[in-house]
């Protein structure tokens, strides 16, 4: 009964992209082979691109004093995804 019920999924999720993939709206991501800045590499590109896409227009990504401030925090306060 599962095995029918992943079938009909799949048939259904399977029709839903073929359709956007027909309309032309169909996304393909691009993956980011170099640390986030200003500019960067994605896989199978020549060329360096100018990254409108995160959030590190300022460049502090890369930054080693807050790099090491982030670390700190984390060894004396921890992480977790609860407010």
């Amino acid at each position: 009964r599962l095995s029918t019920l992943s079938q009909v999924i799949d048939k259904r999720l399977n029709s839903e992209l073929d359709s956007i993939r027909q309309a032309g709206t169909w996304k393909s991501e691009r993956i980011i082979s170099t640390s986030q800045s200003a500019h960067i590499r994605v896989q199978n590109s020549k060329n360096d691109l100018l990254n409108f896409c995160a959030n590190n227009y300022l460049g502090l990504a890369n930054n080693t004093e807050i790099i090491k401030a982030a670390k700190n925090a984390l060894d004396e306060y921890g992480a977790g995804l609860s407010s």
